[in-house]
């Protein structure tokens, strides 16, 4: 039988910066909320929690990989909304969001999670900040716990 190594769910003493962006807010935030109860019910103190409000997504890279660099956080987790509309706009933030968020992971070794929704409608944004389709700030957040816990086993 193979070795399995991963993390778990248990967020005591772990701590965590949270780059939300400002642009949808009304959406943002809810995705926020989600991650902040995550952390909370996963045991992670209040005051282990750093939230950082940027412009919009595509300022989120560059923050969350400032913040990976601090050697403070256990994981970074990056919080948007980016709505497609008429032009190729959303298309070049999209991809630049992703790109930045995943390379600050890779050039500081902290995990950097990639909660920004990337939705066709308004509607779909809502659903997927805690409708329908749960809360994607929830989900962002359980994975940087079990990441965090993975990297420390890791060493």
């Amino acid at each position: 039988m193979p070795n399995v190594i991963e993390g778990n769910l248990v967020g005591t003493g772990l701590s965590f910066a949270i780059v939300v962006s400002r642009f949808n807010e009304f959406i943002t935030a809810k995705l926020l909320g989600g991650a902040l109860d995550a952390l909370k019910r996963h045991g992670v103190a209040e005051e282990a929690v750093d939230v950082v409000w940027v412009p919009g997504a595509f300022e989120i890279p560059l923050v969350a990989r400032k913040l990976a660099e601090r050697g403070k956080y256990d994981a970074v987790i990056c919080l948007g909304t980016v709505i497609r509309g008429a032009t190729p706009h959303f298309d070049y933030v999209c991809a630049e969001a992703a790109k930045g968020i995943a390379q600050a992971a890779m050039q500081t070794g902290v995990p950097v999670m990639f909660g920004v929704l990337t939705t066709d409608t308004i509607e779909q944004a809502v659903e997927r900040a805690g409708t329908k389709a749960g809360n994607k700030g929830w989900e962002a957040a359980v994975a940087a716990i079990e990441m965090a816990n993975l990297m420390r086993r890791l060493g």
